[in-house]
């Protein structure tokens, strides 16, 4: 049963849309030193109000009281500028569930579902606001794309849930964020240098970042093929999901329009080129569709292809599609499901089907963003 919504108090509003003030977390430790001596301040003050962001999660600086007033007061508005207010947080699962719907100072609207498991808790977040890959059965791709999000304003919805494990906010009590995918409005390769900035402050020790192993964050694409390629050099250890959704190109041209430029076997190629550079297994996440890309040959050919392009170093997540409202697309049957997961694992290729949590939430990405707009 949803809980209702919890309607937080309206927030400022901005003419302008475009990337917020430059904050911290946009700036490796050398940045933000510079800025702090610009302002008059030794520069171990940056590594003070580092530790403050990243370590104590905090953002007011009436708490850091390690700093003199004066100077708490001058770094805190060149360098913790606010970046965004929660508009409206939505719960479900008995609380162990919940979307935010964020609103910045220019008015844009982003996304971020904290879930908690017995044994993890994991963050989804946004990368942009909006997605302009146009994927008919997504509701952030038919909403088209606002704005890229800053690094800041991805790192922050990591530090969000970080302070709301901590503080006990979900059921449970008091715990540790341990996850962290990129599978929120938008397209992280799209935005890639942010994104790849943003994955550095969340795994970096403090007061760099926020400490997460890189092991526990997944980003996700459709397939843009030079990026995954450019990713794979960056020696990171992170875990690549790409979003195939079928693995034939003619119904992929329609579900995911970029593969008209990559198609699948060069997606699937740059993949293993992923997987060989780190050594880490790939993610295929595939939302079943009734009657569109369930079929069992589908099932066979998915197996087939990802036993020859990635051999072991492939798992594939099926997704229960979580319909929009008013679309005409929708869930796979059960029974439908069980078969294609069998005839995937029949060709040698691991599979399993995610947990479905959020549906009564709108919590696949984009649905509450397009509620309130």
């Amino acid at each position: 049963m949803s809980a209702p919504d919890k309607q937080l108090p309206l927030v400022f509003d901005a003419p302008r849309r475009g990337l917020p003030a430059t904050h911290l977390a946009d700036l490796d430790r050398a940045g933000r030193r510079d800025v702090v001596v610009e302002l008059g301040e030794p520069a171990f003050r940056a590594d003070q109000l580092s530790r403050h962001y990243f370590a104590r999660l905090a953002t007011d600086s009436a708490t850091m009281t390690d700093l003199p007033v004066a100077s708490r007061e001058r770094l805190a508005g060149a360098l913790l500028p606010e970046l965004a207010r929660p508009l409206r947080d939505v719960d479900c699962d008995g609380g162990a569930t919940r979307k935010t719907l964020w609103r910045a100072a220019d008015g844009t609207l982003t996304e971020s579902v904290l879930m908690r498991y017995p044994d993890r808790a994991t963050v989804c977040i946004s990368s942009q606001a909006g997605c302009g890959m146009a994927c008919p059965f997504c509701a952030t791709g038919q909403a088209g794309l606002t704005r890229n999000l800053s690094t800041a304003e991805i790192v922050d919805q990591v530090r969000a849930a970080a302070a709301a494990m901590r503080d006990g906010e979900l059921p449970g009590g008091p715990g540790r964020l341990s996850n962290v995918v990129f599978m929120g409005m938008g397209e992280p390769l799209a935005n890639y240098r942010r994104v790849l900035d943003a994955v550095r402050r969340i795994t970096a020790p403090c007061p760099d970042g926020l400490g997460l192993s890189q092991r526990s964050v997944t980003v996700s694409t459709v397939g843009l093929v030079p990026a995954i390629r450019k990713l794979a050099g960056e020696d990171l250890g992170v875990t690549l999901a790409v979003s195939l959704h079928t693995p034939d190109d003619a119904l992929r041209d329609t579900l995911v329009p970029v593969n008209t430029r990559w198609p699948v076997a060069e997606v699937l190629d740059a993949a293993r080129h992923y997987a060989d550079t780190t050594g880490r297994r790939v993610s295929i996440e595939y939302a079943l569709i009734r009657d569109v890309n369930d079929q069992p040959w589908r099932a066979d050919l998915l197996g087939s292809l990802l036993r020859h392009h990635l051999g072991a170093l492939v798992h594939v997540n099926l997704i229960p599609l979580n319909p929009t409202p008013g679309s005409e697309w929708d869930a796979s049957p059960k029974p439908v499901e069980r078969e294609f997961v069998r005839r995937v694992r029949g060709a040698g290729v691991g599979c399993t089907v995610r947990d479905t949590r959020g549906q009564e939430i709108a919590a696949a990405c984009g649905q509450l963003a397009g509620t309130e707009q």
